[in-house]
């Protein structure tokens, strides 16, 4: 297998993460989508990444498509709950941490083009998504040593790989002042070996 990612993608980094913790090994083929020259709808249609693609040459995407294969070609470390209402918990966590990235990546992408044809309502609008997504997150986690009880698993990763993009790209939002139990929470994921392996290089 391979993966065709860029180190600087949360959704890549959330699939690296899966990996090191499922113990699969994969090649990286590291790709921008927004390069002159890049393959990468040879891969996905929709220009994306990350993207799998299979030993038999089949192309996996998005992110949770990904995540969701690899927690199902190897027993170890379960990431995804069997039973459904815990599986659909996670899944939730997933799409917020998800969102959170999505509007964050929108903010850098708006900030690429000249400032005069920057859209301000428009990124107010993202900015208040990663506002009330991380106020979601904080709320939801509470007191738990973990977003899905007591049990790490993808949930954990997702909200671990939005935090630390936020980091990243978005170094302004202090979401540490108001959120000390998500602080709590990726300093604890920070620990883990497969976090530590898959910090994205400064920009």
């Amino acid at each position: 297998m391979k993966l065709i990612a860029s180190y600087t993608s949360p959704y890549a980094r959330k699939v690296r993460i899966a990996l090191a913790e499922k113990k699969i090994e994969c090649d990286f083929v590291e790709e921008s989508p927004w390069a002159a020259q890049t393959t990468v709808p040879n891969y996905n249609p929709l220009g994306k990444v990350p993207v799998l693609v299979l030993d038999d040459g089949t192309t996996l995407f998005d992110s949770r498509v990904i995540v969701e294969y690899l927690d199902t070609v190897s027993p170890v470390s379960r990431l995804i709950p069997e039973p459904n209402r815990q599986r659909i918990v996670v899944k939730r966590w997933e799409a917020l941490a998800d969102g959170v990235c999505d509007a964050a990546v929108a903010i850098v992408l708006e900030g690429k083009r000249p400032a005069r044809q920057q859209d301000k309502d428009w990124l107010d609008r993202q900015r208040g998504k990663i506002d009330l997504g991380l106020k979601e997150l904080g709320n939801e986690l509470g007191e738990r040593a973990w977003c899905n009880g007591e049990a790490y698993s993808l949930a954990d990763i997702a909200t671990g790989c939005a935090l630390a993009y936020l980091d990243l790209r978005h170094a302004a939002i202090d979401w540490r002042a108001a959120y000390p139990n998500l602080v709590k929470l990726a300093e604890k994921l920070a620990k883990r070996s497969s976090f530590a392996e898959t910090i994205p290089p400064t920009p």
